[in-house]
C-alpha cells in the first residue's frame, strides 16, 4: 500500500463524516433561508466554497502537520498586517464593523478570521516549547502575542471575534501546563474587569445588546426585536417544524431580517423550518465533530499536536454555543457565524484548513516525531 493511499484511508472517518454532512447540510439551510433573495445566488456561492474547502481539507490532511510551523509565524504576520488594512480605504463596512478587507483580484473576506487560525498555530508552537517556563512568564508571552491582535480585531469594532480569543486562548494555555490556580486566578481577574469593559470599552449598540440577553423585554421594538422575533419562530416551530421555504413564518414575512437569515441567525431558520428534530440534529452532529476532535487530542503523540487541536476544538465549541446560545437568548447577539453552515467562504476555508490540521494530527499520531531540519 501507497504512503498516499494509507494516509488516506487511515483519516479519521469520523471527523471527515461529520465535516461533510455539516457543509452539505449548510448549502441546503442556506437555500432554505435566502430563497427570498433569489437573486443573490447565496447557496451555490456557499457550494462553491465547500467544494474549495473540502480540497483544502485533503489536502492538508496528507501532509504531515509538523511542516505547518514553517507558515505559522508568516501566516500570522500576514493576517496582522491584513487585519491593519481594514482601517484603511481598503476596509469594508458590513454589520456596524469594518472587519471586512477588499483586495483586488481577490474579493472580499474577513481577516480576523485568517488571524485567529494562525494564531492558533503561532500559540501552540510557543507553548510547545514554553511548557516548563514560569507562569508569568508564559503569560507575558502569550500577551505579546495576542494582544495586538485582539485590540486591533476589537477596534473595527468586532466584539464577537474578539471574544471568540479568550476561550481559546484558555484552553491552550491549560494544554500547555498553566497551573490551575493562575487559571482561576485569571478567570476572576476577567470577571472583575467585566463591567469596566461593558461600561467603558464596548460601542453602546454593544452595551444595548448585553442588556437585552439580561432582559429582552426591555425594549422590544428596537434592541430587543431581534431575539425576540427569534424566540418567536423557534418557540412556534413545534417538534417537525413549519416546512422547508414554508409560507407564513417569521422569516417569510420578513420579521427576522432577509440580510442575517443566512448568516447570524441561520439556526433560527433551520429551527423554524424543520423544528425541534432539525435543531438537534444540527447540534448533535457538531457533537459528533467536537468529539472527533478530543479523540485526535487524546491521541496525539507530542505537545504542538495536542495543543492545536485543543485550540480549534474551542474555537469550534465557542461558534456553536455562541451562535445557537443567541438565538435562543442563553448568550448576548454578536455575530459569530455557524461553522461550515452560516454562509461564508472565508470562515469555510478557514474551518476546513483548521479541521485538515486536526484530521493531520489523527493521519500521522503513529509516525515517528522527526524534527525539520534547522527547527
Amino acid at each position: 500500500m501507497t504512503p498516499f493511499l494509507r494516509k488516506l484511508l487511515g483519516m479519521n472517518w469520523l471527523l471527515f463524516a461529520s465535516v461533510i454532512a455539516i457543509a452539505l447540510a449548510g448549502i441546503l439551510f442556506i437555500h432554505g433561508a435566502s430563497y427570498l433573495r433569489p437573486e443573490e445566488h447565496y447557496w451555490q456561492q456557499q457550494a462553491k466554497w465547500v467544494g474549495i474547502g473540502l480540497c483544502i481539507f485533503i489536502a492538508v490532511t496528507l501532509v504531515d502537520y509538523r511542516w505547518v510551523r514553517w507558515i505559522a509565524v508568516p501566516m500570522y504576520v500576514l493576517s496582522i498586517v491584513l487585519v491593519a488594512l481594514t482601517y484603511t480605504p481598503m476596509g469594508v463596512k458590513a454589520g456596524g464593523a469594518t472587519c471586512w478587507l477588499r483586495l483586488p483580484g481577490i474579493g472580499v473576506f474577513q481577516p480576523s478570521q485568517m488571524a485567529l487560525v494562525s494564531g492558533v498555530l503561532v500559540m501552540g508552537l510557543f507553548l510547545a516549547v514554553a511548557k516548563s517556563w514560569h507562569p508569568i512568564l508564559k503569560l507575558a508571552c502569550t500577551g505579546i502575542i495576542v494582544g495586538p491582535t485582539m485590540v486591533l480585531i476589537l477596534k473595527q469594532p468586532d466584539f464577537g471575534m474578539t471574544v471568540v480569543w479568550l476561550p481559546v486562548i484558555l484552553t491552550m494555555l491549560w494544554l500547555g501546563g498553566l497551573p490551575k490556580r493562575w487559571m482561576l486566578a485569571m478567570l476572576l481577574a476577567g470577571l472583575t474587569m467585566l463591567p469596566l469593559v461593558i461600561n467603558f470599552g464596548l460601542k453602546p449598540y454593544q452595551r444595548d445588546r448585553i442588556v437585552t440577553f439580561m432582559d429582552p423585554d426591555v425594549d422590544p421594538q428596537k434592541s430587543s426585536y431581534a431575539v425576540n422575533q427569534s424566540l418567536i419562530a423557534i418557540g412556534s416551530a413545534g417538534l417537525g417544524g413549519k416546512g422547508f421555504k414554508a409560507q407564513g413564518t417569521q422569516l417569510e414575512m420578513n420579521l427576522i431580517a432577509p440580510t442575517v437569515a443566512h448568516t447570524d441567525y441561520i439556526f433560527t431558520t433551520i429551527a423554524e423550518q424543520h423544528g425541534f428534530i432539525g435543531g438537534v440534529a444540527v447540534i448533535g452532529a457538531f457533537g459528533v465533530m467536537l468529539v472527533a476532535c478530543l479523540l485526535t487530542a487524546l491521541r496525539s503523540n507530542e505537545p504542538f499536536g495536542l495543543l492545536i487541536v485543543g485550540g480549534f476544538t474551542a474555537q469550534i465549541f465557542f461558534h456553536v454555543y455562541q451562535n445557537v446560545g443567541m438565538t435562543i437568548a442563553l448568550m448576548p447577539i454578536t455575530g459569530l457565524p455557524l461553522p461550515l453552515i452560516s454562509y461564508g467562504g472565508t470562515f469555510v476555508l478557514m474551518i476546513m484548513f483548521a479541521l485538515g490540521l486536526v484530521n493531520s494530527v489523527w493521519v500521522h499520531r503513529e509516525q515517528e516525531i522527526v524534527e525539520p531540519r534547522g527547527a
